[in-house]
C-alpha cells in the first residue's frame, strides 16, 4: 500500500494507513496537540490540531482524520492559528492562573501554548470551578480546577489500564473526569498506577509523593528498565541533579512492544523511593565483637578475599556456595558465576530461579529443548482463546494483566481460568476450573485425554513435528475424565467445555507463572502445559504458545548468564567435556569442576557448606522453612553478603559490602519474553556503595584471579563471545529497544517467537513425556485442614526489602493480611481485621485476617512480603525432584483465632 499526499505544498508517500495527525509527523511537520496520546484512540476533543484539507470546507482534527490519497494538508495559516488561539482562550478561561504553584510549571502543554500564541490571559474572561481538590489517595493528587476535558485520564484507564475508574461526568462545561457515584478516588477501585497522572497534559493530576520537591526544569531524564516484575517497562527517571534525588517516573513511549509506550503499575511509578532510603548501607561493615562496624573499602575486600581463601584451603571447593540474584544485571551474575567457576573451582553457584522458574527451565527444555516463553508479550492480541493458569497477571504483572484484559475487551478473545484461587482475571473467564490445589498434572492430562478421544490434536503438527505421540496417547487412559474429576474436584462436563475451547480455537496461548512451578511436581506441571501445545499445534506462530511469566526483573537473564549449578551462560552444560574445554580456555584456567552444584534449596543446610557468598538474596525470608535457613546461616563459618540493606538474612554476615542499587549502575536486565533491555545509571551511588560486578571482580583479583572490566559493557562483550544466544547483544544496537535472543550476531534482528519452523532439540522434533499423578506431599488433614497457598500481592515485591521502604505503598499495606474465605471464617469466627494464628508442621505466625471470596473454601492465601509475619516460616522444603523448587503453593495449616487480650500480653 502506498498513500501520497501534499502536506505544506511538499509531496510525500506512507506506506501504511495513519491519520493525518501521524503523516505530519511522519514528514516532519509538527501539530500541536493537548488531548492526543499516541497509546489511546484519539476523540478530538481539543480541536488544537486542527488544519486545513482542501476539499473540506471546515478545519479538520488531524488526529482523527484518515489519510487518503491525494489529500493536500495545510498545516499553517492565519485561519489555522485563529483558531488554534481560541480554542486555547475557551480553555484557559476556566483554568485558574497558578501556573507560579502548579507541579506541572514546565511540563504543561496549555502553558506552552499560551506562551507560543502569545495568549496573556483569554478574550473570555475567566469563570473558575471553585472545587476542592482530591486528596484522598496516597498516590495521585487530583486538582479538577484545572481540568481541561481532554479525557486522556478516562481513555488511558479504560484502553490501557482497562479500569475504567473514570468516566466523565455531568454535562457541558460542567463535565469532569471522576470515579464512579462520586467516590474521592482513594475510596474507589484504583490500583494506583499513575497513567492518569502520566499523561495528564496539565496539572489536574499529579504525583502526590513528588510534589513540592523540584520544578520541572530542575530535573534530568535517565531511561531505564523497571527493577520489578519480569514485563521489563521502560522507564524515564527524573532526578534532580543537586540533591542526587529521584523526583518522579515516566513511562518511556520508546518501546512499546513492553509497556504500550504510556504503562506503568504503582511499583514501577512510584516505587523508587528506596534508592535514596536512610536505611541504606553506605559503607562496607565486618562484623566485631557480635556488632557491625563500618570500615573502608580495602580493608572490607582483603578481609573477605582472605577468609574466603582460607575456607578454600581449609574445606576444598566443595566446602563454598555462592547465591546470584534476578534483581542484579546479566552482567553482575555472569561475573559471579564464573568467580565461582574459575576462582573456587565449584559449580555450587545458584540464584532466586530455583524458588521460582527452575522447572520451567527444565520442563521446558525437556518439551521443546529450550526453557524460556516461546512467543512475546504482545502477540497475546492475535490469541482467540488464552488458557491462564497459576497466574494473576493483574497484581503479579500488571502492565500485562491490563494487555489480556484488553484483548479480551476489544478482541472477544476467550479466558480459561484454572485457579484454586478466584483471582481478578475469573470476572473476564469464559470458563474458570476451581481444582484442588496441587492436582494440574491431572487437570490438564484430563483435557489432553478428551482432546485425543474426540480427535481435536492436531494430527499433522504432531507428525511432522513431535516424537512419542503414541507412548503420550497410551498414558492418557489413566486420565479420562471421571478420574480426573474425583482427583480435581472439577465437573465432568466444565473438563468437556475447556478441553473443546482450547483445543478448536484457531490460535491459543497458554500462560502460566509461579501456580504452576512452585510444586513438588513442578516440571511435570509444565511438561503437562507443553504436552496441551504440541497436541494442538499451538506453537510457532503470534497467538500461541507456552508463555512462563517470570517473576522478577531479571530472573530470565540470570539463568541465560549461568548463574544455575548446572550450566555455564547459554545453557551450556558444565558435564559436557567440550564445553569444560571451550571455557577453560576462554577464561583462561584449567580445572573447571565437571560435577553439577548444589542448589540453593540444597546449599543452605548442607553439612559440606561451610561458607557461603551471596549477592543480593534474602533466604531467610524468601525460602521455604524460615526458621531451617535461619539456623543455617547462623552456623556458617564465613558468610559475606553484597546487598542495599541489612536484610533479615544479611544480619547473619560475618561481612556487608554495600551494593549500588539498580538506579545507581548500568547494565542490562532479560526480560519474561527473553528481551535484553538496557538499564542505565540515574543518579550517583548512594554513600561508598558500589556495583557488585565491581565487587566481585575486587575479591577474584585479591583471590589470584584477574579480572580487569571498565565498564558493565565490557563484560557484555565477554559474555557475546562465550554465548551463543547472546552474541548479538551489543549496547549500542539496545539503545532505544532491546533485543530478543537468540540474537546470533551483529546482523541478527532477534528472534521474537521460538520454534516457529523447529524445536530446539537436536533433532527438531518436540518431545511428548507421558504423565503420571502424585499427591501433594503435603495435604489438609484432621489437624492441619486448610490448604496454604503462599504469592504476592500488587503493592508489595518479594521479599519487602525495596516496597516496604517506600512510603506511599508501605502505608497502603502495612502488614500481612491472612485472606480467608467468609465460609471458612464464619466456622472460625472470625471477621476482617480479627487477629489469627496459623500454624504448620514447620512453624507459626500471626496476622490479621481478610475475608475474601479470592480465597475458596478451605484455602487459605498468605503473601511472603511480610518478615514479621513469615509465610515460609510455614512452607516445607518438599522439593521437585528435577528442578529443586520447593513446593510453595501446597501446605496444610490450621487456624485459631487470637483474642486481642492474649496477644496483647
Amino acid at each position: 500500500m502506498q498513500i501520497n499526499a501534499f502536506i505544506d505544498g511538499k509531496p510525500y508517500s506512507f506506506d501504511r494507513p495513519m491519520t493525518v495527525l501521524e503523516a505530519c509527523k511522519e514528514a516532519g511537520r509538527e501539530i500541536p496537540t493537548i488531548c492526543y496520546h499516541p497509546s489511546v484512540k484519539s476523540i478530538g476533543a481539543c480541536r488544537i490540531c486542527v488544519v486545513e484539507v482542501e476539499g473540506f470546507r471546515n478545519l479538520q482534527a488531524a488526529c482523527t482524520l484518515p489519510l487518503s490519497d491525494g489529500m493536500k494538508i495545510k498545516t499553517q495559516s492565519p485561519r489555522i492559528a485563529a483558531s488554534r488561539k481560541m480554542n486555547i482562550e475557551l480553555l484557559l478561561s476556566r483554568h485558574p492562573n497558578v501556573c507560579m504553584t502548579c507541579e506541572s510549571n514546565g511540563n504543561c502543554k496549555l502553558q506552552a501554548l499560551a506562551y507560543e500564541y502569545g495568549i496573556e490571559e483569554p478574550a473570555y474572561g475567566v469563570q473558575l470551578r471553585g472545587l476542592e481538590p482530591d486528596d484522598s489517595s496516597l498516590f495521585i493528587y487530583r486538582d479538577l480546577n484545572k481540568c481541561i476535558q481532554c479525557q486522556l485520564c478516562v481513555r488511558v484507564c479504560d484502553e490501557v489500564e482497562n479500569m475504567s475508574i473514570y468516566s466523565m461526568a455531568y454535562r457541558g462545561y460542567e463535565s469532569l473526569p471522576e470515579p464512579p457515584f462520586g467516590l474521592p478516588l482513594g475510596s474507589s477501585q484504583c490500583v494506583s498506577c499513575g497513567q492518569c497522572a502520566s499523561i495528564c497534559p496539565v496539572g489536574a493530576i499529579v504525583e502526590k509523593p513528588s510534589m513540592g520537591k523540584a520544578r520541572w526544569w530542575e530535573l534530568k531524564a535517565v531511561k531505564t528498565t523497571c527493577p520489578y516484575c519480569g514485563v521489563g517497562c521502560q522507564l524515564d527517571m527524573y532526578y534532580h541533579p543537586k540533591t542526587n534525588e529521584i523526583i518522579k517516573v515516566m513511562p518511556s513511549e520508546e518501546n512499546p512492544e513492553v509497556n504500550d509506550g504510556i504503562a506503568t503499575c504503582v511499583k514501577g511509578k512510584f516505587g523508587f523511593e528506596f534508592a535514596n532510603h536512610p536505611d541504606r548501607l553506605k559503607k562496607p561493615l565486618i562484623r566485631r565483637d557480635g556488632k557491625f562496624v563500618e570500615v573502608e573499602w580495602e580493608e572490607a575486600l582483603d578481609y573477605t578475599a582472605d577468609r574466603l581463601k582460607e575456607m578454600l584451603r581449609k574445606y576444598g571447593p566443595e566446602g563454598i556456595g555462592l547465591l546470584g540474584s534476578a534483581k542484579c544485571t546479566n552482567e553482575e551474575n555472569y561475573i559471579l558465576q564464573k568467580f565461582s567457576r574459575a576462582v573456587f573451582k565449584t559449580n555450587n553457584v545458584d540464584h532466586c530461579a530455583r524458588l521460582c522458574h527452575a522447572s520451567t527451565v527444565a520442563g521446558l527444555a525437556m518439551s521443546f529443548g529450550s526453557g524460556a516463553m516461546t512467543n512475546n508479550l504482545l502477540d497475546i492480541q492475535h490469541a482467540d482463546v488464552i488458557l491462564l493458569t497459576g497466574s494473576n497477571p493483574p497484581e503479579n504483572h500488571p502492565v500485562y494483566g491490563s494487555r489480556i484484559k484488553k484483548t479480551i475487551r476489544e478482541n472477544g478473545t476467550k479466558l480459561i481460568v484454572a485457579d484454586p484461587r478466584k483471582t481478578e482475571l475469573v470476572d473476564y473467564a469464559t470458563i474458570w476450573i476451581n481444582h484442588k490445589p496441587g492436582t494440574d498434572i491431572a487437570l490438564f492430562s484430563g483435557l489432553l485425554h478428551i482432546i485425543a478421544a474426540e480427535n481435536l490434536a492436531d494430527e499433522t503438527f504432531i507428525a511432522e513435528r513431535t516424537e512419542k505421540w503414541e507412548e503420550m496417547k497410551e498414558s492418557l487412559k489413566g486420565f479420562d475424565p471421571k478420574t480426573v474429576s474425583e482427583i480435581t474436584g472439577v465437573p465432568v462436563d466444565l473438563l468437556y467445555k475447556a478441553a473443546r475451547l482450547y483445543a478448536e480455537a484457531e490460535n491459543a496461548a497458554i500462560i502460566y507463572a509461579m501456580g504452576i512451578t512452585q510444586h513438588a511436581c513442578g516440571t511435570h506441571n509444565v511438561i503437562s502445559l507443553a504436552n496441551l501445545a504440541m497436541a494442538t499445534g499451538n506453537l510457532g506462530r503470534p497467538g500461541v504458545g507456552v508463555n512462563p511469566l517470570r517473576g522478577q526483573n531479571n530472573v530470565q537473564g540470570a539463568c541465560d548468564v549461568g548463574a544455575l549449578p548446572n550450566v555455564y551462560s547459554g545453557y551450556q552444560r558444565v558435564g559436557d567435556p567440550a564445553m569444560k574445554k571451550k571455557f577453560e580456555e576462554f577464561w583462561g584456567v584449567t580445572g573447571l569442576p565437571t560435577n553439577i552444584g548444589l542448589p540453593v534449596t540444597e546449599m543452605i543446610g548442607h553439612p559440606n557448606i561451610k561458607a557461603m557468598f551471596v549477592m543480593g538474596e534474602n533466604p531467610a525470608v524468601s525460602d521455604p522453612d524460615s526458621e531451617h535457613v535461619e539456623k543455617s546461616l547462623a552456623a556458617l563459618e564465613f558468610f559475606a553478603d553484597t546487598d542495599i540493606f541489612i536484610t533479615e538474612s544479611n544480619v547473619y554476615a560475618d561481612v556487608i559490602l554495600p551494593a549500588a542499587s539498580t538506579f545507581e549502575k548500568d547494565g542490562t536486565f532479560t526480560n519474561t519474553e527473553r528481551r535484553v533491555q538496557r538499564i542505565r545509571k540515574v543518579i550517583e551511588p548512594i554513600g561508598e556503595s558500589k556495583p557488585d560486578w565491581w565487587i566481585v571482580q575486587e575479591l577474584s583479583k585479591r583471590m589470584g584471579y584477574e579480572m580487569n572490566y571498565q565498564s558493565a559493557e565490557d563484560i557484555m562483550n565477554e559474555i557475546r563471545r562465550c554465548t551463543p544466544s547472546y552474541a548479538g547483544m551489543a549496547y549500542h544496537r539496545m539503545e532505544k529497544i532491546g533485543l530478543q535472543w537468540p540474537c546470533r550476531s551483529d546482523e541478527d534482528p532477534g528472534t521474537s517467537i521460538l520454534h516457529t519452523q523447529k524445536f530446539a532439540h537436536p533433532d527438531g522434533k518436540g518431545k511428548f513425556t507421558p504423565m503420571t499423578y502424585n499427591d501433594p506431599p503435603e495435604t489438609p488433614d484432621a489437624e492441619y485442614p486448610f490448604y496454604l497457598s503462599t504469592g504476592r500481592i500488587l503493592y508489595h515485591y518479594h521479599t519487602g526489602t525495596m516496597t516496604r521502604r517506600v512510603k506511599a505503598i508501605h502505608e497502603k499495606e502495612p502488614e500481612v493480611k491472612i485472606e480467608i474465605n467468609p465460609t471458612d471464617a464464619s466456622s472460625l469466627g472470625v471477621k476482617t481485621d480479627d487477629l489469627v494464628r496459623l500454624t504448620s508442621r514447620r512453624g507459626s505466625i500471626e496476622g490479621k485476617v481478610l475475608v475474601t471470596e479470592r480465597s475458596v473454601p478451605g484455602l487459605v492465601f498468605v503473601p511472603f512480603h511480610f518478615a514479621e509475619a513469615r509465610a515460609n516460616t510455614l512452607t516445607g522444603n518438599f522439593l521437585d525432584p528435577i528442578a529443586k523448587i520447593p513446593s510453595f503453593k501446597v501446605s496444610a495449616v490450621k487456624i485459631e483465632k487470637i483474642d486481642h487480650k492474649t496477644a496483647e500480653v
